[in-house]
């Protein structure tokens, strides 16, 4: 009979978590909401962003700039995997909050399983085909000579850890889903600390040149993937989850899947960028200019991170409540969370603009910039501030179940604007029409995201969702038993 009771217990006090976790996220002011969730979720994206840095940093200092431009090159397809668990983690992670709000258990226990599932399936299908045409596409990058040489190198040493890059994201992006950014954030930083202490073992010590820094990576999603599954297997989910399931359920993978599907895009549109970009700096550039991009665009990269933060933050926001039939907090989400993103980014965003070469020089130590070029950084950083808006609004769509849109918008960038304008402007304007063209387009994206969020927002505030119950702190005490 203790027994029983003490069971009883359990069950209520896990029931009031989760329930608390619920109450946080679709009743508590919206700004209160955005500072605990995002914090922890934008400390996660910095290290995530940091260890992108620290490896250009190392391979640049510890190496040299030909090494550094290799591996900028071939990182867009190493990034493939992270495109790939976005697929399933955002998917997932979004299905998740939608059945949480809605009350739905059923999805709830089944979705880890589906996951793994999926996660072996998909990184079965890249790393195999790419494992025997690494060379082949390194050299659409653009790499000739010594850069597909270490372009390869670098890309081939990627693959055996494709798996765990795909799921340690996957499983972290599906705990966000739950709403537990803090716990998320401590397994990521697992991760990327252990990354951070290899890469210059194995550059250096080892003297493994770009490949270590490629087993640095690999070493820290393992255990960043086993870290995360770990948490499941002790109990320490806020909902419902069958641990020994293990399979694919059409209409939760299909879910999983379309919902998912503009992040992968994004990903791969963002391959197709970086393919687009590099062919243009060769062909019109030198391995110099090869190198200062790959430095400027790993510089933003590192200074966009707290927008990922936000993203996961903002995600199981939207969702939960959407789930909940709470219109009016969906589109209080957005706006608190863009007006956040826009706060973050700013200063930072001032005082590189101001100071850029100190900014570039920690990964090019040594170049000598001319005017030129600080003007190329200074156009290619101008469209910053307005990020914030684009990527929440990325976030937004799904989060509805209005992938097809995120989708749109995101081949839409990249095949009518991007690759027209990257293979004529710098026919007639060099290497700054590279610089000049994408922010052009960023410009022009960010007002078609805002104009189509606004326009489903318009949409869900005529909505007429049923009253929901709102819970109080002491409906979520557990019962005596």
């Amino acid at each position: 009979m203790l027994f029983i009771d003490s069971f009883r217990f359990h069950k209520n006090f896990m029931s009031q978590i989760r329930d608390k976790q619920k109450l946080l996220i679709i009743n508590e002011n919206m700004w209160r909401v955005m500072w605990k969730l995002s914090v922890p979720a934008i400390l996660a994206m910095v290290l995530f962003g940091l260890n992108a840095f620290l490896d250009a940093v190392f391979v640049g200092q510890l190496i040299n700039a030909t090494a550094l431009a290799a591996v900028s090159i071939s990182y867009p397809l190493s990034q493939i995997t992270f495109g790939l668990g976005s697929l399933i983690g955002i998917g997932a992670g979004t299905v998740l909050s939608i059945a949480i709000g809605a009350g739905d258990t059923s999805s709830q226990k089944k979705i880890l399983g589906n996951i793994t599932t999926l996660c072996f399936i998909i990184a079965a299908a890249f790393a195999i085909p790419s494992w025997f045409f690494a060379e082949e596409m390194v050299s659409l990058m653009g790499a000739e000579g010594e850069l597909l040489r270490l372009g390869t190198e670098y890309f081939k040493a990627t693959l055996p850890g494709a798996f765990f890059w795909i799921l340690g994201l996957a499983i972290n992006m599906l705990i966000r889903g739950e709403g537990k950014l803090k716990e998320a954030a401590y397994m990521m930083a697992i991760g990327l600390i252990i990354n951070i202490i290899l890469n210059p073992i194995f550059i250096s010590t080892f003297e493994m040149g770009v490949a270590g820094a490629a087993w640095a990576t690999n070493i820290g999603m393992i255990t960043y993937a086993i870290v995360g599954y770990w948490y499941f297997i002790r109990g320490k989910a806020s909902f419902d989850t069958d641990i020994r399931y293990l399979g694919i359920d059409k209409k939760l993978s299909k879910s999983i899947l379309s919902l998912g599907f503009p992040s992968l895009i994004m990903s791969l549109m963002g391959l197709i960028q970086a393919l687009v970009v590099y062919n243009a700096i060769n062909n019109y550039g030198t391995q110099s200019d090869v190198a200062f991009f790959a430095a400027s665009h790993r510089t933003v990269l590192f200074l966009i991170t707290p927008l990922f933060g936000l993203m996961r933050a903002l995600q199981p926001v939207i969702g939960m409540n959407y789930g909940a039939g709470k219109m009016d907090r969906v589109e209080s989400s957005y706006k608190t969370f863009s007006l956040a993103g826009f706060l973050i980014i700013f200063p930072f965003w001032l005082l590189m603009n101001i100071f850029p070469e100190n900014s570039l020089s920690l990964m090019l130590p040594g170049y000598t910039y001319g005017p030129e070029e600080i003007w190329n950084f200074r156009v290619y950083t101008f469209v910053l501030p307005l990020l914030p808006l684009v990527f929440m609004g990325l976030t937004f769509f799904p989060s509805i179940e209005r992938g097809k849109i995120a989708s749109i918008l995101a081949l839409l960038r990249q095949l009518i604007f991007y690759i027209p304008v990257m293979l004529i402007i710098p026919m007639y304007f060099g290497i700054r029409g590279v610089f000049f063209g994408a922010t052009v387009i960023d410009v022009i994206m960010t007002i078609l995201i805002v104009h189509y969020v606004n326009k489903e927002l318009k949409k869900i505030r005529q909505k007429e969702p049923e009253k929901k119950h709102e819970f109080t702190e002491d409906e979520l005490l557990p019962k005596q038993v």
